[in-house]
């Protein structure tokens, strides 16, 4: 045990950390690998490789995700928004390089490869974006002079625009929809809120106009009969074949001609190997996360902290969202891993970053009051400026 009177710096982070916070991120990250196990090898014998050849990549990945969500948990909020900046940058780059040298997969140029491992950059930039727009809209309100708001409405602008070129619709609408929730999270008037609501609603009927993809997936979840829906068919089927409490842990039949099952779909193999009630579960984790985030950012008294940690916690949660309604047919399919859970290394250390940097912002920080007794605080974040 740690006592409370030692002052090491593991000490601090032990007892000013969330643990109910850690211990969900932790089990959703291996958890992860465990439903691996049964969710890749069908595709993983498609394919041709090894039978666990994703799922010892998954693992592989672990370590390295466990440490990113270690390491920026122990960071102050004047550190993550210094680890944002220059993980924005960083990633801005990749992506401008991904138009270029970057290589097709499923008619899109998303991924890179880099020492011999396939990067998406949109995975890094989220978190990033998120935590800069959150910075640059509490600069605003607590600093006149500061041009916040206009500098958020031109990173989302270049950010948009490199994802539509990829192409990545669900990407960009994502970061839209977190993008306008830190506005309305900072207080702004109803007029600007209906014009943002406007120019979504352009936005998505634009898309729905000249992008041919998303024209497809419209058209097919509105009418099935339009085009191929095998795979959401054999989802929907998955979920079916489970029932309450699932055929049990490798017994799955459908998730064998389940394309990506190891990835945006894997939720529909926890419904068939493990059921309806395991979903449940799952789902009640996030639910618990996203809950919990917002508390926090709820009862934070600082600007940045209080929008970057709501702005991280919806990011969390809307992409968790998204992935789950797609599974169960609720809207048009949207490749969108499922944070923690889906096999993808970017996905699984961008959420790992994601994850680090709440926990760094909900950590109570300790400061000295008069007659040396400790109360505990949030740093301002204007204070370690």
């Amino acid at each position: 045990m740690v006592s409370r009177a030692d002052r090491s710096r593991f000490a601090e982070w032990l007892w000013t950390v969330d643990h109910y916070l850690l211990a969900a991120f932790s089990l959703l990250m291996v958890g992860g690998v465990v439903l691996s196990f049964a969710a890749s090898p069908p595709v993983a014998e498609r394919i041709g490789v090894e039978t666990f050849y994703f799922v010892k990549r998954q693992a592989m990945f672990l370590i390295p995700a466990l440490t990113i969500m270690l390491a920026g948990s122990l960071m102050t909020p004047r550190m993550v928004r210094r680890a944002a900046l220059i993980l924005f940058i960083v990633s801005l780059l990749m992506m401008v390089a991904t138009l270029f040298l970057g290589f097709e997969a499923k008619g899109a140029r998303r991924w890179i490869y880099i020492a011999g491992l396939s990067i998406q950059p949109s995975e890094f930039l989220k978190p990033a974006f998120v935590i800069l727009i959150a910075f640059l809209l509490s600069e605003s309100g607590r600093r006149r002079e500061v041009p916040g708001v206009l500098f958020a409405f031109v990173l989302f602008a270049v950010c948009a625009a490199l994802l539509i070129a990829q192409p990545d619709f669900g990407q960009t609408m994502l970061l839209g929809l977190v993008w306008a929730g830190l506005f309305f999270l900072n207080g702004i008037s109803w007029l600007i809120i209906m014009a943002l609501g406007v120019i979504g609603i352009v936005g998505l009927f634009a898309a729905y106009a000249f992008l041919p993809h998303v024209t497809n997936r419209v058209d097919r979840f509105l009418d099935p009969s339009s085009g191929d829906t095998f795979q959401i068919d054999t989802a929907k089927d998955s979920f079916l074949a489970g029932g309450w409490l699932g055929r049990g842990p490798g017994e799955g039949t459908v998730k064998r001609i389940l394309p990506d099952s190891h990835t945006d779909f894997i939720f529909a193999v926890v419904g068939e190997e493990f059921g309806v009630i395991a979903c449940l579960l799952l789902v009640s984790v996030f639910a618990f996360i996203v809950l919990r985030g917002l508390r926090h950012a709820s009862r934070d008294q600082d600007a940045f902290s209080r929008l970057a940690t709501a702005g991280l916690t919806v990011l969390f949660g809307l992409q968790a969202t998204i992935n789950l309604a797609v599974n169960l047919h609720l809207i048009p399919s949207k490749g969108m891993t499922l944070p923690f859970v889906s096999y993808g290394g970017s996905s699984l250390l961008s959420s790992a970053m994601t994850a680090g940097a709440i926990l760094a912002l909900t950590r109570r920080r300790p400061q000295p009051s008069r007659g040396d007794v400790v109360t505990v605080s949030r740093l301002s974040p204007s204070s370690l400026m």
